[in-house]
């Protein structure tokens, strides 16, 4: 059974940290480019950051630049997005996506999405 699911999300108070976690269960993600992308009530889907598959490159949103930081272990199929210094305006739901080949880190690019997992960011 093919599985995707993160975790990690919860209540931070600003400043505070987390760690996403999006692990597949009946693939591997060796072989696909992984994005997170969040959703905030009232606006798009935004592209957060996105690693390769190929070279491992990243990618990251200005407004998480220096922040947020997205990595890969390959061995537990697993892909993280550590979050420091969080903002109240990173409020939203995260989800984490693959694509067999994503030239940019948009939504439209990737095709098999997780359910989701709530941040919220208030004191």
């Amino acid at each position: 059974q093919v599985q995707f699911v993160e975790s990690g999300g919860g209540l931070v108070q600003p400043g505070g940290s987390l760690r996403l976690s999006c692990t597949a269960s009946g693939f591997s993600l060796d072989y696909y480019d992984i994005g997170w992308f969040r959703q905030a009530p009232g606006k798009e889907r935004e592209g957060v950051s996105c690693i390769s598959s190929r070279d491992g490159s990243t990618y990251y949103a200005d407004s998480v630049k220096g922040r947020f930081t997205i990595s890969r272990d390959n061995a537990k199929n697993t892909v993280y997005l550590q979050m420091n210094s969080l903002k109240p305006e990173d409020t939203a739901v995260y989800y984490c996506a693959t694509a067999r080949w994503a030239p940019e880190c948009q939504d439209i690019y990737y095709d098999y999405w997780g359910r989701g997992t709530q941040v919220t960011v208030s004191s």
